[in-house]
């Protein structure tokens, strides 16, 4: 084995593991990978951008536009309105109906798009109507991902794959020549998660301060100046002597002190990140002279006047649920404290899970200063007739039950609505590309006002971008070193006297495990070239290798780090990883082996 074929592989195993752990975010991961593959002479630095410019990429970025575009025009908000209206549906039915409505949609339009319009929709109307969002949060998502299958722009890793695959010289897909295999497959994510969504997990009732494990959940204070406390032991503070009052950090100036002994005496201004009740908390602020943040006292004192206190009578808890292209990606509890955040208060932020993420990695770090991220849940304290303002902050999902409805002229929204399907149309028909066809819909939508290119700096989201610019240079320095190829010889040797759909089906698995690890579009870029060289190893028809590489990475429903739409559903708090384990890893076992009978017959 070659030394360049040993470096990409050791390149691919430290993205892999970069990828499980979110050690670093995927926008960051995909850029250290472009220097890697530069300097380690595996690319060319022309080769190592050119997923930049790569067909597939500015694909995916002029749907996200026009996603952008209905949005701020309000087809998405008509869209939400109608859904709304089926809620006189018994539970039974409602689960397939909005599985049938998630997947149409999802074929044409952004799959995480169209979840989180439903997240918005299903958690409002169960709050209103008492049924349990948990039934039918992820069968939604599921049909979501099967219905992006069924189109060749339905999702970003069906247009990834034909553009890999287009480039080393298969046969590009037409836009609905998969659309019956898709089909299928939805129908059987139809019957099985209509059947398994009453085994899915009843909601509690929505109890934010359990949620957040606010009865004993970690805060940090600051000593004022004028503390009562100051010069006093942790061990005379009667705050401190309470079993469920844990002192965890002692900041003083540049010191840190872990765990400081009961006989350590308060200065000004020392921070003090402590484990509390809630109650006893809020009482030992006011008896001690702690501050929970000088900038939100100051400004209590400009709105209220000195002396007057606030007004608390009104105040209420609610989370809102970070989304994909949302501004308040990568602040900090700490940045929220000091912008205008339409008068809500941030105190607690709920991480999504993931590997790295323990309860004892977020004590042992100061709260104030951990990032957010897509899927995070941020819990504010406000007064109840300001949270319709947090409307104004755009790919946020408001946990609560007011509406908002933006006011767009129809004939907008009907524009907006003529250009998707001008769009949809021409990609069909093969008048043009997709990529052709989605440039001039977001052309149209410039040149008619629909949408503002401000606008679309803020909401797109660039991590997805960055995340293909960085892996499709992958493919080709595999290419350059000979690793797909020598990859494919060493399967084909292992596989060498089984019958081709066996081999197939291996493919298909294989993908489909990898996806459950990684993100769909890197498995996509990793796998698309050695399904291609196993086929012509075979001397077989290169399509069904490739669909089932396509497929394969879609359907990894038996985790919720797969696929951007189960991470986000699961992040809501409604499943466990087990709901996954169980009734995704059923429905992706069965697509495995019925994806592989269907595709062994273009063999």
């Amino acid at each position: 084995m070659d030394l360049s074929i040993i470096l990409v592989f050791i390149i691919i195993i430290v993205t892999i593991v970069l990828f499980i752990t979110e050690f670093f975010p995927i926008d960051k991961i995909s850029f250290f990978l472009i220097v890697s593959l530069v300097l380690l002479n595996l690319a060319t630095p022309e080769e190592a951008i050119s997923g930049f410019s790569n067909p597939a990429t500015i694909t995916i970025l002029a749907l996200m536009i026009l996603a952008v575009g209905l949005e701020e025009n309000g087809v998405i908000q008509l869209l939400s309105d109608g859904i709304k209206k089926l809620k006189i549906l018994p539970l039974i039915l409602l689960t397939p109906v909005f599985m049938v409505i998630s997947a149409s949609i999802s074929a044409f339009i952004s799959t995480t798009a169209v979840v989180i319009i439903f997240i918005k929709i299903v958690t409002k109307l169960s709050e209103k109507h008492g049924f349990s969002s948990s039934r039918l949060l992820m069968p939604i998502s599921f049909a979501g991902i099967l219905g992006g299958s069924c189109t060749l722009m339905g999702t970003s890793t069906n247009l990834l794959v034909n553009a890999i695959a287009k480039n080393r010289g298969a046969e590009a897909f037409s836009f609905f020549e998969f659309s019956i295999f898709g089909l299928a497959f939805f129908l059987i994510g139809l019957i099985i998660m209509t059947i398994a969504s009453r085994f899915l997990p009843k909601d509690k009732n929505v109890d934010l301060r359990k949620d957040y494990d606010i009865d004993s959940y970690v805060f940090t204070i600051k000593v004022a100046k004028d503390s009562p406390s100051i010069g006093k032991t942790f061990n005379t503070l009667e705050f401190f002597k309470n079993e469920d009052a844990t002192v965890l950090k002692l900041i003083r100036g540049k010191q840190v002190i872990n765990a400081p002994g009961q006989y350590m005496k308060l200065m000004a201004n020392d921070n003090l990140v402590l484990m509390s009740n809630l109650e006893h908390f809020q009482s030992f602020m006011d008896d001690n002279g702690f501050i929970l943040n000088e900038k939100r006292q100051n400004q209590q004192k400009e709105d209220f006047g000195d002396g007057v206190e606030e007004p608390k009578s009104d105040l209420s808890y609610l989370e809102v649920l970070i989304l994909p292209g949302s501004n308040l990606i990568g602040k900090t509890l700490k940045t929220l404290r000091r912008i205008s955040f339409q008068g809500a208060f941030p105190i607690a932020i709920k991480k999504r899970k993931n590997l790295r993420n323990t309860k004892e990695r977020l004590l042992r770090k100061n709260i104030k200063d951990i990032n957010l991220k897509p899927g995070d849940r941020v819990l504010l304290e406000m007064q109840e007739h300001k949270i319709s303002d947090l409307y104004d902050i755009e790919n946020i999902a408001i946990l609560n039950e007011h509406e908002f409805k933006p006011n767009v002229s129809k004939s907008k929204r009907l524009l907006a609505v003529l250009t998707l399907i001008a769009v949809i149309g021409l990609a069909a028909s093969g008048v043009l590309s997709i990529l052709a066809s989605s440039l001039t819909g977001v052309a149209i939508m410039l040149l008619t006002n629909l949408i503002q290119l401000e606008t679309v700096y803020q909401k797109v989201n660039w991590q997805i971008i960055f995340l293909l610019a960085g892996m499709i240079p992958l493919g080709i320095a595999m290419t350059n070193s000979g690793a797909d190829t020598w990859l494919s010889n060493q399967l084909l040797t292992l596989m060498s006297n089984q019958a081709p759909f066996i081999v197939l089906g291996l493919l298909f698995g294989i993908t489909m495990i990898l996806s459950g690890v990684i993100s769909n579009n890197a498995t996509a870029i990793i796998m698309t070239p050695i399904s291609i060289a196993i086929a012509t190893g075979l001397g077989l028809d290169l399509k069904p290798f490739i669909l089932a590489v396509m497929f394969g990475a879609n359907f990894s429903f038996f985790t919720p780090v797969g696929y951007q739409t189960n991470t986000l559903i699961y992040s809501t708090g409604a499943y466990k990883f087990v709901h996954f384990l169980i009734i995704g890893g059923i429905l992706s076992t069965t697509l495995w082996i019925v994806g592989t009978l269907l595709l062994s017959t273009l063999l």
